[in-house]
C-alpha cells in the first residue's frame, strides 16, 4: 500500500576543488582542524562532480548510503560525524526559529546514494566533492541554513573548500571549537576565463599511504612540516590571492609548482618517508620545467597532492602546444581517440625546436589519458526528478 506521507527529495551536485596551497597535517583530528590555512580552484562540474540524492520519510527504518551504486556502512565514523551534525544544526534551527518542539522530520531515518562522474581513483579529491555534496544535501533535505564549513570539514578537511565555486580559502582559525575554521570564495569562477586546468592521469591504482595515516605521521615526525605551517604558508596565502586578484599567471604558477615540491618535501621528510609520486610524476615535472623554458617564461605550472597524478594549470593559449608536448613524452597507447577528455582542445604540430628542448625519451603509456576542464561554480541543485538517483521507494533507481 503507499504511504501517506510522501519523500522529501533533495539532489544537488559538488564539484572537486585542487589546492595550489596544499593543506596537510591537523592540529585536531576530531574536529578536523588544519595546521595552516589553503586555497584551491573549483574544477568545472561538467569535467568532475559528485551528485547525491538524500531522501527522508517516516517509512524508513535506518539511515542507509550507496555510493557509486555499492551500498556502506553509514556507521563510517566520518558518515556518522556529518549527518549527526547535520542534525543537531537542524534541530537548533527549529527550536531557536518559534520555540516549539522541533518537527517529527527530524527523526526520520535518511536514505542517501552518491555517484561521481569521473575514476573515483583516479587521484581527484573525490573525497572533498563526496563531502562537500553530502553536506549541501543533507542541508536542504532537513532545512539547515547557513555556514555548512564545519559539517563538510568533518567528513574530510578539504571538502569545505568545495563548497564555493572559483578560488577558495579555507581559514585555519585560531578557536580550539573550530567555528573560525571555514572555507570563503577569494574570487568567482568567472574572475579568471583564460584559465585551463589538465588532469593528467598517470595511475587510477589506490595508494600504498592514505592521506589521513600519512598525515598524522607528518604531523608526529616532520619538523619541516612545522616549520612549512608556521613560517611559510601565511606569506605564501597572501601571495597567491595576489596573484589570482591581478591574474598574474607567471607569479600563480611558480608558486604553486614551490607549494607542490614543498608538500612532497615533508613527506619525504616524515619517518618513516612517503613518497607520492612516481617516475611518472617526475618525467611530467621535467616536461613542464623544460616546455616553460623554451618559451622564457612560466606558462605551465604543475601540482600533484597526495598521488602521483598530475594537475597542470595553463592559459587558453597555451593548452593545445601543452597537450602535444604530452602526447609527444607520453604517446597514448591504444586509446588515442580516448586520450583526452572534457573540454575540446584542437591538435597541433610541435615545433622542433621544442622537441629538441624537451629531450624526453618517450614513455608510451605513461599518461592514461588527460582531462582538461577550467575553474567552474560551486554546489547546484537540481530541479529535474528525472536526475534523482533514489526512486519513488527511497532506493537506488
Amino acid at each position: 500500500m503507499a504511504s501517506e506521507n510522501p519523500l522529501t527529495i533533495v539532489t544537488c551536485t559538488a564539484p572537486v576543488n585542487i589546492a595550489v596551497i596544499k593543506y596537510w597535517g591537523k592540529r585536531d583530528e576530531e574536529l578536523v582542524l588544519p595546521l595552516n590555512s589553503s586555497l584551491s580552484v573549483t574544477l568545472h562540474q561538467d569535467q568532475a562532480k559528485t551528485t547525491t540524492t538524500a531522501a527522508i520519510s517516516k517509512d524508513f527504518k535506518e539511515d542507509r548510503i550507496w555510493l557509486n551504486g555499492t551500498e556502506v556502512d553509514v556507521g563510517q565514523p566520518r558518515l556518522h560525524s556529518c549527518l549527526g551534525e547535520i542534525r543537531r544544526l537542524a534541530r537548533k534551527h527549529r527550536s531557536t526559529d518559534d520555540g516549539d518542539t522541533p518537527p517529527l522530520s527530524l527523526s526520520y531515518k535518511v536514505h542517501i546514494a552518491s555517484e561521481n562522474n569521473f575514476p573515483t581513483a583516479a587521484g581527484l579529491a573525490s573525497s572533498a566533492a563526496g563531502y562537500a555534496c553530502l553536506a549541501y544535501t543533507l542541508a536542504r533535505v532537513y532545512g539547515v541554513e547557513g555556514e555548512l564549513s564545519e559539517v563538510a570539514r568533518r567528513g574530510s578537511g578539504s571538502a569545505c573548500r568545495s563548497l564555493y565555486g572559483g578560488f577558495v580559502e579555507w581559514h585555519m582559525g585560531e578557536r580550539a571549537d573550530g567555528k573560525d575554521s571555514i572555507a570563503q570564495q577569494v574570487a568567482p569562477e568567472s574572475h579568471w576565463p583564460e584559465l585551463r586546468i589538465l588532469i593528467l592521469v598517470v595511475s587510477t591504482e589506490k595508494k600504498l599511504t592514505g592521506s589521513t595515516a600519512g598525515m598524522q605521521t607528518s604531523v608526529e615526525t616532520s619538523a619541516l612540516l612545522q616549520f612549512r605551517a608556521t613560517s611559510v604558508v601565511p606569506a605564501r596565502m597572501a601571495e597567491m590571492i595576489q596573484c589570482i586578484r591581478e591574474r598574474d599567471f607567471p607569479g600563480f604558477g611558480q608558486l604553486t609548482m614551490k607549494d607542490s615540491n614543498q608538500f612532497h618535501a615533508t613527506c619525504l621528510d616524515t619517518f618513516p618517508p612517503i613518497s607520492y609520486l612516481n617516475d611518472t610524476s617526475r618525467h611530467i615535472m621535467d616536461l613542464v620545467h623544460r616546455f616553460n623554458a623554451h618559451h622564457g617564461q612560466t606558462k605551465v605550472a604543475y601540482t600533484f597532492d597526495a598521488g602521483p597524478n598530475a594537475v597542470v594549470f595553463t592559459l587558453d593559449d597555451t593548452v593545445a602546444e601543452f597537450v602535444a608536448a604530452v602526447s609527444h613524452c607520453f604517446p597514448p597507447e591504444s586509446n588515442g581517440d580516448k586520450f583526452l577528455k572534457g573540454l575540446p582542445v584542437r591538435p597541433v604540430p610541435l615545433s622542433d625546436e621544442l622537441k629538441t628542448t624537451l629531450a624526453l625519451d618517450p614513455t608510451p603509456g605513461g599518461v592514461r589519458y588527460i582531462i582538461a576542464t577550467k575553474a567552474g561554480p560551486g554546489p547546484q541543485i537540481l530541479d529535474d526528478p528525472h536526475l534523482h538517483l533514489l526512486g519513488s521507494h527511497g532506493l537506488p533507481k
